[in-house]
This record gives structure tokens, C-alpha cells and sequence, in this order.
């Protein structure tokens, strides 16, 4: 039998459930980028890695302001977040040169956001054929790089929204 070691989803998994407040009002509070993992701070959003990613590069647009809906969110917030998707696109597009880029939010527990009182949404490159058995079989996500590289490479990125 393999054994596949995954130390960093120590903390996801003894802490799922765990009550605590908003990860991203939290993430936006920090005053220590690099430990909250956000990679460019604008006007009225703030891009962040997904702590937890289906891919390297996995990165969220998120607004400052707590609001569960995107007709809440001020057309100013609005427009600088799809701004930011745009760029996050360009970006990851250059560093990891992928086939494809996923863009999404899940808008309410019932459409799968797993955090449905913070609207956020998702950009990640994607590959030709990155899906495998460990996912479906195993339960568990093979990613070359660490979130600390990952944060360096968007961190050094560019940004042209402020």
C-alpha cells in the first residue's frame, strides 16, 4: 500500500465544523498578506488564494464588504470584481500557461458555496486532462505546489486595478 502524506489539510480537517467567524472579513483584517494569503488588496475587493484549491493558482475574488448576494453588492464592488477575474485570467494565464480557466461563484448554501454569507468568486487554470483517480477514488487533491509559491508567483504579479 502507497501512502500519500498531506500535513497542510491537517488544519481543514480538525477545524471543519469549527465555529468561527467570517474567513474572509478575517483574511481582509490581517495586516499580514502572506500569512492570509491575499496576493493584491484593490478599492473594494481583495484577490486571495483558495486556501484549499482544486488547482495551483486557484484564486477567489472577494468584496470587503460582507454580502451573501451579488444585487447587494455596490455596482463600484461590482465592476472592480469582474475587473480583477479579468486580470486574475491574464495573470494566471501567463504563469501557468493553462488549456482552460474556470470562472464561478456559488451564490447560497443550496448552490454550493461553502461560505454562503461572503460572496466571492473563483478563477483556476485548468489542464487538459488534470482529473484523475485520486480525486475520485481517494478523496484527495495531488497539487505540484506549495501555497507559498503559488502566493510569490501572483503576489510578483503585475496588478493594474487598485
Amino acid at each position: 500500500m502507497d501512502y500519500l502524506w498531506t500535513p497542510w489539510r491537517f488544519n481543514y480537517v480538525t477545524k471543519a465544523g469549527a465555529p468561527v467567524g467570517c474567513v474572509f472579513c478575517g483574511a481582509s483584517a490581517a495586516t499580514d498578506d502572506r500569512e492570509a494569503l491575499i496576493v493584491h488588496r484593490a478599492a473594494y475587493n481583495f484577490v486571495i488564494l483558495n486556501r484549499f484549491p482544486y488547482t495551483n493558482g486557484h484564486v477567489m475574488v472577494v468584496p470587503y464588504l460582507h454580502v451573501s448576494t451579488l444585487q447587494d453588492l455596490p455596482e463600484p464592488a461590482l465592476l472592480e470584481m469582474i475587473r480583477l477575474a479579468q486580470e486574475a485570467e491574464k495573470h494566471l494565464r501567463a504563469i501557468y500557461r493553462p488549456d482552460g480557466v474556470n470562472l464561478g461563484m456559488n451564490i447560497g448554501q443550496s448552490a454550493g458555496a461553502g461560505i454562503a454569507s461572503h460572496i466571492h468568486m473563483h478563477i483556476l487554470p485548468r489542464w487538459t486532462g488534470d482529473t484523475n483517480f485520486m480525486t475520485v477514488t481517494g478523496e484527495t487533491r495531488v497539487l505540484p505546489e506549495t501555497l507559498e509559491a503559488t502566493w510569490e508567483r501572483l503576489r510578483q504579479a503585475e496588478w493594474t486595478v487598485r
